[in-house]
C-alpha cells in the first residue's frame, strides 16, 4: 500500500479543521475514505466547512476550545477511538508587535493555543489512539527564521519541536511529529498583515527556491506522509519551499 494513501475507515481528528491547512487535510482525507472529525471554536466556520467538504456521511464537526482541559476531556469522550490526531490550530491575533507594545495577556493566548492545547490533546488523546496511531502538531518557519515583532510566535513554534521530541519518547509506540510550514497562503495572513497580504506573499515567492508561496494542500500532503509512515517519530518535517536557506 502507498504510505501516503489513507486506508479505508481510518478515524482522524483534526483540530483547526474548519479553515486553512486543517480544512485542506480534512478534504484530502475524506476523499481518500477516512472518517474525519474537525474541531474548531467557531460554529459558523464549522458550518461553512461542512458545506464545502465532501462525503458528509463520514464527517463530524465539534465546537470546542482545546485550551480548556474540561472541553478536551469531553471531546475525547465524545469521539471515541482514533487512529490519528492532528492539530493545525493557532490564535496569533494581535501578537505581531514589538516588545514595548506587547500585551502579555495576548501572548498567553498564543501560548495556550499553540503549546498548552497540543499538550492537552496528547494527555487526553493518547489513550484513545489505536496501536500505530500518531499525533501531528504544526509549528512554523518563525522558529527558525525569526523576525522583529515575532518573538512570541518564534517561541511557541520552537517549543513544539521540543514537545514532540519528549512526547515521542513518553508515548511510544504512538508516534509524535511536527510539520513546520513556511509562508502558506491561508486566512491567518489576514490577521497578520491585513490588506498587505498579497504584496507580502508575492515578495516572499520571489525569494523562495521553489518560486512560489505554499498552499494549504502542500502542508496537508506533508501531514499525511507523517501520519502514514510508521518509521517516523520525534521529527520536525520542514515544508517551507527552502525558506530556511534564503
Amino acid at each position: 500500500m502507498n504510505q501516503e494513501t489513507t486506508p479505508k475507515h481510518e478515524r482522524i481528528l483534526i483540530i483547526g479543521g474548519s479553515s486553512g491547512m486543517g480544512l485542506s487535510l480534512a478534504e484530502q482525507q475524506l476523499a481518500a475514505g477516512a472518517e474525519v472529525t474537525i474541531v474548531g471554536r467557531s460554529e459558523d466556520r464549522l458550518s461553512a466547512a461542512r458545506q464545502r467538504l465532501p462525503h458528509p456521511e463520514r464527517l463530524r464537526t465539534i465546537a470546542a476550545d482545546v485550551t480548556s482541559e474540561d472541553e478536551v476531556q469531553r471531546l475525547f469522550q465524545d469521539v471515541g477511538t482514533l487512529d490519528h490526531i492532528v492539530s493545525t490550530a493557532a490564535d496569533v491575533t494581535g501578537v505581531y508587535v514589538l516588545l514595548p507594545e506587547m500585551d502579555i495577556s495576548v501572548a498567553r493566548k498564543v501560548m495556550d493555543s499553540k503549546v498548552v492545547g497540543p499538550l492537552l490533546l496528547a494527555k487526553h488523546g493518547a489513550p484513545r489512539l489505536t496501536p500505530g496511531g500518531s499525533i501531528t502538531l504544526t509549528s512554523g518557519i518563525a522558529a527558525y527564521r525569526p523576525a522583529a515583532k515575532g518573538s512570541v510566535v518564534a517561541a511557541v513554534n520552537g517549543a513544539l519541536g521540543s514537545l514532540a521530541y519528549a512526547l515521542a519518547v513518553e508515548l511510544a509506540p504512538i508516534r509524535v511529529n511536527v510539520v513546520s510550514p513556511g509562508w502558506v497562503d491561508t486566512p491567518i495572513w489576514d490577521a497578520v498583515v491585513g490588506s498587505g497580504k498579497t504584496a507580502a506573499l508575492d515578495a516572499m515567492a520571489k525569494r523562495l527556491l521553489v518560486g512560489r508561496i505554499g498552499q494549504a494542500a502542500d502542508i496537508a500532503q506533508a501531514i499525511t506522509s507523517l501520519m502514514h509512515n510508521g518509521f517516523i517519530t520525534g521529527t520536525v518535517l520542514h515544508v517551507d519551499g527552502g525558506q530556511r536557506l534564503v
